[in-house]
Parts: structure tokens; C-alpha cells; sequence
């Protein structure tokens, strides 16, 4: 047997939104269950470097296929200018649920993007007016790509608008996908007027207001990943059908995070966890629905159907490099 060592290009070959949405979809719908098992994310602080790990193990079984691994990802803010490397590095070990063999190591900053991409086309698939047509996105940073690539596959997208205050990055954004939509800048309002709008910032002063959203808009709030940060205003959060992907996870760091600590917003005003929605035990969008929220801090159980995705169709593919890791 041989470990498949596979880098960033051999993930974004392999982790299309076409498979890997549905895959996402099956991993949020075998935590609701009960069959899948995802540890507390751990953390290792390094206040000398600046940094810290973070380590995200899960194991799921959706009845068709099982799957097991394990995240080991870092943030380091001083990379870029200290050491010319990323401030979030990742490194995915997929391995055998049945004789725990490491199947694979694969890059695993490449697979957070997509897999964080695909579940907001889940939740999206779910939330959004049937007939949305038109996407925007708050912060046109390598998210964003993503994003609109998952919505896409679920909507029928013509209009996108991007929104950032880095005239490079909107320009970089709108030059990618002119010739496959309708894309223009445009401010915060314009985007949040948009059927669908994803939020992928790094704010902790909300940017985005009641105002600044459609009567029938469903918002991806992705940005939030830390203790602070906050995209949405608390009106927004407390007028929306608010959902989440976990309990624990959105409140001590995802967008609901700082009003659910601060006693403005209770469990009261979440309607429920996405896995809820795809097991058909709550309702998605209804008529009756205005504003819709997802909270989505991303879990480890999306990371392993991700990681299945790519070592799938790595192996039919014939990408990656195949060796010897444990000499067995």
C-alpha cells in the first residue's frame, strides 16, 4: 500500500463543485444523524511566534461511503512580511476508516477554499428564492471565487456584483469571470440587493445593514472565523431566519458570535442547523420568508468529504505522487 501525496494543483484539479456539494451536503446530514463524530477543534497558542495550530479531526458515514481525517492548519499574521509565506497554511492526512492506513496527504489550504465555497452552495440551495439570478459578494478575496462557483452551480446566476475597497482585488475579480456573467463593482448596498450575497471579510464593525439587503435576499456570512468578528449587523442577524452550521462553533466564533455573547441575540432567534434542513426535519425557504442568514464557520466533517472528493477522483485521474510513507 502507498500514501498519494497530492499539492495544491492536484486538490483544485479534483475538488469540482459539481461532486463536492453534494458531498458537503451528505457530510452536514450524517452530523445531524449522529453518524459522523467531530471533536472540538484544538488549539495550540504560540504568542511568541505570533500564531497558532488548530487541529480539526472528524469521521462520517453517509451510508453510500465512510471517511475519515484529520485537519492540521495554522494562523500566523506575520508570515507574509517576516517569512514570504501564506498566514494560513494547511495540511490534510485522509485515511482509511477500516485499517486507519494514511490513503493520503493533500493540501489542505486548497480544500478549505473550495469546501467553504460548497457549503454556502448548500445553504444556498436551501435558502435562496428558486429563481435567483443575481449574486453578490462582499470582499473579493480568493473566497469569493469560490463563492460564486458554488452558487452558480445551484442558481441559475446572470448578474453578479463584487464590493471591496481594494480596487485591485475587485478588478482581479471582475477580469476572472466577464466573459461566464454580467459582473460589475459596486457598493455594499448594490451586492446586498442582490438574490444572494455572500459576506467574506475580516471586519469586526458590521458592514452590512438592514438597508443594504434585498426583501427576499439570502446572505452567506462566511467571514467571521474568530472571537470579534462580525459582518452583519445585529438586525439583520435578529430579523433573518438565521441558520447555523454549529451550535458551538458559531457562537464562540462565527458571525453570530459577538451578539449571542453579549446577550443580544439567544438561541431563540436561531431557526436551526443546516443539518436539520438537508435531513427534511426543518423547512428551508418558504413563502412567508424574508431575509435569510447562514452562519457557516466550517467543520472538520467538510473537510474530510472534501478530502474523499479529491482522493477519488485523484486515483481515476492518475494525479499525485504515490509512495512509500510507512514502509508496511
Amino acid at each position: 500500500m502507498e500514501t498519494l501525496l497530492l499539492n495544491k494543483e492536484d486538490v483544485s484539479e479534483n475538488v469540482r463543485m459539481p461532486e463536492l456539494i453534494p458531498a458537503v451536503e451528505d457530510a452536514f446530514a450524517a452530523y445531524e444523524t449522529g453518524d459522523a463524530q467531530m471533536p472540538a477543534k484544538s488549539y495550540i497558542d504560540l504568542p511568541q511566534y505570533n500564531g497558532d495550530f488548530r487541529s480539526m479531526p472528524a469521521y462520517l458515514d453517509t451510508g453510500d461511503w465512510d471517511a475519515a481525517g484529520i485537519k492540521w492548519v495554522n494562523v500566523h499574521p506575520d508570515n507574509p512580511t517576516h517569512y514570504d509565506l501564506p498566514t494560513v497554511m494547511g495540511t490534510m492526512v485522509y485515511s482509511d476508516p477500516e485499517n486507519a492506513y494514511p490513503l493520503a496527504i493533500m493540501d489542505g489550504t486548497e480544500l478549505t477554499l473550495q469546501r467553504t465555497g460548497a457549503a454556502a452552495g448548500v445553504a444556498t440551495d436551501y435558502l435562496a428564492v428558486e429563481d435567483a439570478s443575481s449574486f453578490g459578494v462582499v470582499g473579493a478575496g480568493v473566497q469569493s471565487y469560490a463563492q460564486l462557483e458554488a452558487v452558480a452551480d445551484v442558481r441559475d446566476i446572470e448578474e453578479v456584483v463584487v464590493s471591496d475597497v481594494n480596487e485591485d482585488a475587485v478588478r482581479a475579480f471582475v477580469e476572472h469571470f466577464q466573459d461566464r456573467f454580467d459582473v460589475r463593482e459596486g457598493s455594499i448596498s448594490d451586492a446586498g440587493h442582490c438574490d444572494v450575497l455572500s459576506t467574506v471579510t475580516p471586519v469586526e464593525d458590521p458592514i452590512v445593514s438592514p438597508d443594504d439587503l434585498g426583501d427576499h435576499t439570502h446572505v452567506n456570512a462566511m467571514g467571521a472565523d474568530a472571537e470579534g468578528k462580525h459582518e452583519l449587523a445585529d438586525d439583520v442577524l435578529l430579523g433573518a431566519k438565521l441558520v447555523i452550521d454549529d451550535h458551538a462553533q458559531t457562537t464562540h466564533s462565527g458571525e453570530i458570535n459577538v451578539p449571542y455573547n453579549a446577550g443580544v441575540l439567544s438561541d431563540d432567534d436561531i431557526y436551526g442547523d443546516v443539518g436539520e434542513i438537508v435531513t427534511g426535519q426543518t423547512d428551508g425557504r418558504t413563502p412567508d420568508d424574508g431575509v435569510t442568514v447562514f452562519d457557516s464557520t466550517g467543520l472538520a466533517i467538510q473537510d474530510v468529504a472534501a478530502a474523499h472528493v479529491v482522493y477519488e477522483h485523484a486515483q481515476e485521474h492518475g494525479n499525485g505522487y504515490e509512495f512509500d510513507l510507512l514502509g508496511v
